[in-house]
């Protein structure tokens, strides 16, 4: 069996990604918001230089998908003059930064990401690998336990700020002004450790090795674990979150999107609409957080990600009625497991020949329980039975 492809960088819109379909180009927007004219204008970018397929991502950044080679150059030309673009690919890389969607104005989180963005985009910022990124969780509340980051500033108990290496149990502490420096210094101390071998590494596997943190991140406890916070589409108190199919729209529905306000961008592949109190019903957005189609995560597939060994869209599409809410079903074209990289309730892998294997409480890496089953036959009714199998 042939291993997937690891690439061990994200796409960006500098440094895009051929996939299936064309160029996958990957927006960072800045604070993790679209003014109505912003998300206005990817859109009209999307469907004239792409196929007009939008994907929301996990680490809440907004891809275009089935750029030309040709389309490249205008459409960054179309993204700088809506203020979408870094200086250069090293500086795009670097700016890889997961913010709560739930700030306020005047809690002080949009200044902190404003510094750390700055910070990193200098040409003396850490040279952090693809992967490498940072969660800014310093609302009232954290919310971004679960999403992938490797340096997160949150909030302690005091109110004061704390910057955590993710994995660890203590952190250090910061305040507004120095959240920034701080950080800094902790992915310093990572690529000076050997943290990134080769251009890759996470912070967490680097503290399992058993190093030792810097004095000042390992006198502070971490504050209390929280639990995973997975909200579905419907009213906050900072506007209405809606979703997708598949965290995926058409550039149709974002600008009518656009219309409504502006648009906070969540690591759950849903938006929020920031300010508005209600949302008319708009072609493709789910509003009903008991939606079955909310209850299946799948990567794009094939054919349009060429390493993936089945049809996963169309396959989570007929099976998620069989679901009981509360059940989660992840669908990966390949072992990658791109679209939900942790474990699932239930996990189906694309294997070649199209077949595919079941993971119980697993990942889509993990050792599976039954294989070689036919996405032909895998019906309503297999998957009961395997839903509800001891």
């Amino acid at each position: 069996m042939s291993a997937p492809v690891i690439q061990g960088w994200c796409p960006g819109a500098l440094r895009p990604m051929m996939s299936g379909d064309g160029l996958v180009v990957r927006v960072r927007p800045r604070g993790g918001r679209l003014t109505p004219e912003q998300a206005s204008g990817i859109a009209e970018l999307s469907l004239r230089h792409g196929n007009g397929l939008i994907d929301l991502s996990s680490r809440a950044n907004v891809q275009l998908r089935g750029v030309t080679e040709d389309g490249h150059g205008p459409l960054i030309e179309g993204l700088s003059a809506l203020g979408l673009i870094d200086e250069s690919t090293e500086a795009e890389s670097r700016r890889n930064i997961v913010v709560t969607p739930f700030w306020k104005d005047g809690d002080g989180v949009q200044a902190v990401v404003r510094s750390l963005a700055a910070a990193l985009t200098r040409p003396d910022a850490p040279d952090t690998p693809g992967k490498f990124g940072y969660a800014v969780d310093c609302g009232a509340a954290p919310v971004l336990t679960a999403v992938s980051a490797d340096i997160r500033i949150e909030r302690g108990p005091d109110g004061g700020l704390l910057v955590r290496p993710d994995g660890a149990a203590t952190c250090a502490r910061a305040t507004a002004e120095t959240a920034t420096d701080v950080a800094l210094d902790l992915a310093r101390w990572f690529l000076d450790g050997g943290g990134a071998p080769q251009g890759r590494g996470r912070m967490a596997a680097h503290l399992a090795r058993g190093v030792v943190l810097p004095p000042a991140f390992a006198e502070f406890p971490a504050a209390p674990t929280v639990a995973v916070v997975d909200p579905g589409p419907g009213p906050v108190a900072q506007g209405v979150l809606v979703a997708f199919e598949f965290g995926q729209m058409r550039a149709e529905t974002l600008s009518v999107l656009a219309e409504t306000g502006p648009l906070r961008v969540t690591p759950w592949r849903m938006l929020l609409v920031e300010g508005a109190g209600a949302i008319p019903a708009i072609a493709g957005v789910i509003t009903d957080p008991d939606s079955p189609l909310l209850r299946v995560v799948a990567c794009t597939g094939a054919p349009g990600c060429p390493q993936a060994q089945v049809a996963t869209r169309p396959l989570a599409r007929a099976l998620c009625a069989a679901l009981a809410p509360g059940k989660r079903l992840h669908v990966s074209g390949c072992a990658k497991g791109c679209a939900h990289p942790g474990a699932a309730p239930l996990t189906l892998v694309g294997r070649p020949g199209g077949t595919v294997d079941l993971i119980r409480d697993g990942s889509a890496a993990d050792t599976p329980s039954r294989t070689g089953l036919d996405p032909a036959v895998l019906t309503f009714h297999i998957l009961t039975e395997i839903t509800h199998a001891s």
